[in-house]
């Protein structure tokens, strides 16, 4: 059994045909969660699980860069390039309350966290604001998790120059609430920081998501080298979908099903067996996310 615990089978890339690719992906007694971006995707993730009985879950949250207004994210689905405009959305503690008490398959809360890729695109001297939004919605979810017991998944990027000074202010941020004695859990979803980054999230207790990124050919020896230094026990395995199509299949639409070939490469890295990931990374996501499978 294998779950991805991150995917987007709610953004347009999968508007013709969802229905089709979650049930081929449930027919090998898998499992997925289907992760919101800002109200309306939240929405959409929280339909989907509720669709099928058992295997398909959701989570809400908006994305750090929703919080940014007239902000665009340039992605390659099925080889194209193509623009998304992102709808500036102000983080609303109300609204998100209601959508996980609207369904008991609504497992965690995000994507949330701080995406500093396109500040670069304003002045500097907005940054600081910027800063503060993400900052300031981030906290509000910390505080919503902890009210309603859910854990957290955790986006991070930074610019395009400075990769890991976001990773920096995560920690800073998670940190420091943990601290003030709030109770925190989650993953730090698609984790793309450094070796010392890696372990530091790992002594707060966090799960690192390893993506296909893991599996490319080129420019993907630091993360393998983080994958094989992680303890099997706190990896999360994912495709984010429809991003990041592992190899065999890059440059194409990534699907839930491509999971698979994160776990061999785990497996590959760590020199054990495909089954020992499958059955390490189902466990923590089921401890994780608390679902019954």
């Amino acid at each position: 059994m294998l779950i991805d615990s991150h995917c987007h089978l709610n953004f347009i890339s999968f508007k013709e045909d969802a229905d089709r690719v979650i049930s081929d992906f449930l027919a090998d007694n898998n499992a997925l969660i289907v992760v919101g971006s800002q109200d309306t995707s939240s929405v959409r993730s929280i339909e989907y699980a509720e669709k099928h009985p058992s295997g398909v879950y959701a989570s809400v949250g908006l994305h750090p860069i929703q919080l940014i207004d007239e902000s665009e994210e340039v992605f390659f689905v099925d080889g194209q390039s193509q623009t998304f405009k992102n709808r500036q959305e102000d983080f609303d503690r109300d609204k998100y309350r209601q959508m996980v008490l609207s369904s008991k398959k609504v497992v965690a809360l995000g994507e949330i966290g701080l995406d500093y890729f396109y500040f670069d695109k304003f002045d500097k001297a907005k940054w600081p604001e910027f800063k503060k939004i993400q900052t300031e919605a981030l906290v509000g979810f910390i505080d919503l998790g902890e009210e309603l017991d859910k854990p957290l998944i955790l986006h991070c990027r930074g610019t395009k120059d400075d990769s890991y000074t976001a990773y920096d202010d995560l920690y800073f941020i998670l940190k420091t609430q943990i601290q003030l004695g709030k109770k925190i859990r989650g993953v730090i979803h698609c984790f793309g920081g450094n070796e010392r980054q890696a372990k530091e999230f790992l002594e707060l207790g966090f799960y690192l998501g390893f993506t296909g990124i893991i599996t490319f050919k080129r420019k993907a020896e630091e993360m393998q080298a983080i994958a094989k230094a992680t303890p099997l026990s706190k990896m999360l395995i994912e495709t984010d979908a429809p991003f990041l199509s592992p190899e065999p299949h890059r440059g194409e639409r990534c699907l839930p099903q491509y999971v698979e070939f994160v776990a061999k490469k785990i497996a590959e890295l760590k020199t054990i067996s495909y089954e020992e990931v499958a059955d390490a990374t189902t466990e923590n996501a089921k401890k994780l996310f608390d679902f019954p499978l």
